[in-house]
């Protein structure tokens, strides 16, 4: 009795699993898949479940295959931004200080519902949180479980950092206040370095952040000052690659970048004071850069026309500081260096990363790379997203026009399909993009 229950228990979950399978084939006008810099010309992408199967040429039709018709839009892979803020509002729509004082991780967390829907309909399939609290985890996890649209995430937790760094809660305020949450990213000895790796790593982090210099959105730090010992950041970064976390680095001045980069860091975030020799060391050690032009932007913004509203006396700092990157941007892809697309916002315009990009100096089709093919291989993800290959997910975007020729068009999005799910479809949201 019981050997026939359980065969049919499998006969049933196997007729299941038969029904569930999905076949869909995508028309696509012209394809830019994330491998060439040309795109092909009137093909056919074959999808299974949630995977590409295929991609042939001319329009195909297999029997039982839904057809999505984009024949005469420019399909792409889903966009990868390898720096976000999940939950961050934007600086012109509240007020710093008084937002991180008067919210807790349960309003951050549905802060980043809306938000990373909102970033899954500008064309990210995928992102990198670097630098949130508990509710990133379960934000990535309740849209990995479906319960919420989003794009795939992979998150840091806390930034790791001394006392009195760029990532001190502490910094500026009364310091009779205390949170238990403040220390969780402080780091003054190597050994604290260790722990706090480690236990980053058992909350649910993906990859750790370091802060080893100063910032400009924060109070009392100097950014072209390097704040963190050559043996930290070792340590960090030691710890990390041995429980299999790369390492992403908050850094501007060239000395703290350049150690960072002898340390063994993944990717340097912001970069905005490096030279053309530390252009040279982070090419011949293979780390990313990942400018982050938007952030730089918006606050700019921010600090010349609603001062009051940033952290005291950080304003400032954006004005003498955040034109800096644009104008360094030219040195970097002269350098040769690997470049990796992220935009450092939450709430906001995630797309904007691509026009600033080319905008200051780099051609659209290696901005598209930035933002797939590089931003996977930055991820360790290469083998499941940032191409339109048999084996990878069925991650595509759509535009009505050609990005190559028109940049603009990276930020009029017609088409978002995640996993083999539309989530938008002529240029609106579907029921799965509205959360429905």
């Amino acid at each position: 009795m019981f050997h026939r229950a359980a065969a049919g228990l499998l006969l049933a979950g196997l007729m299941s699993s038969t029904a569930l399978a999905r076949d869909v084939v995508v028309h696509a006008g012209a394809l830019l898949d994330g491998v060439s810099p040309t795109p092909l010309k009137q093909v056919s992408i074959l999808i299974h479940d949630d995977r590409v199967t295929g991609v042939q040429p001319g329009f195909v039709s297999p029997a039982g295959a839904e057809v999505v018709d984009l024949s005469s839009e420019t399909v792409m892979p889903g966009f990868i931004d390898c720096h976000v803020h999940i939950s961050a509002r934007l600086p012109s729509k509240a007020n710093a200080t008084e937002y991180a004082l008067t919210h807790n991780d349960i309003d951050r967390a549905f802060d980043a519902a809306v938000f990373t829907r909102a970033m899954l309909q500008q064309g990210f399939t995928s992102a990198r949180d670097v630098g949130g609290g508990d509710e990133t985890v379960s934000v990535r996890d309740a849209i990995a479980d479906g319960k919420i649209p989003g794009p795939r995430l992979w998150v840091s937790l806390e930034p790791l950092g001394p006392t009195a760094g760029h990532g001190d809660a502490k910094s500026g305020l009364d310091q009779g206040l205390e949170h238990p949450g403040w220390a969780n990213g402080i780091v003054d000895t190597p050994e604290q370095a260790r722990i706090r790796v480690r236990e980053h790593k058992r909350r649910g982090a993906n990859l750790i952040k370091m802060m080893p210099s100063g910032g400009i959105a924060s109070t009392g730090d100097d950014p072209r000052q390097q704040l963190m010992t050559d043996e930290e950041m070792k340590t960090v970064v030691d710890t990390a690659h041995s429980l299999g976390m790369k390492v992403a680095a908050h850094i501007y001045p060239a000395g703290a970048i350049e150690a960072a980069v002898r340390a063994g860091v993944d990717s340097v975030e912001h970069g905005s004071f490096a030279t053309a020799d530390t252009f040279a060391l982070m090419k011949a050690h293979g780390t990313y850069l990942v400018p982050t032009l938007t952030v730089f932007e918006t606050f700019y913004v921010a600090a010349r026309d609603q001062p009051e509203l940033l952290t005291p006396g950080t304003a400032p700092k954006e004005l003498a500081n955040d034109q800096l990157p644009k104008r360094n941007l030219p040195l970097a892809i002269k350098s040769g260096v690997k470049i990796a697309l992220g935009s450092d916002i939450g709430e906001g315009d995630h797309a904007q990363e691509f026009t600033l990009m080319i905008a200051n100096g780099m051609a659209p089709a290696d901005a598209l790379f930035a933002g797939t093919r590089n931003a996977a291989d930055l991820i360790g993800a290469s083998d499941r997203i940032g191409s339109v290959q048999p084996g990878r997910f069925a991650d595509l975007v759509a535009v009505k026009g050609d990005p190559l020729s028109d940049p603009s068009q990276f930020e009029k999005v017609d088409f978002v399909m995640k996993g083999g799910t539309v989530y938008r479809r002529n240029g609106a949201p579907t029921a799965a993009g509205a959360g429905e």
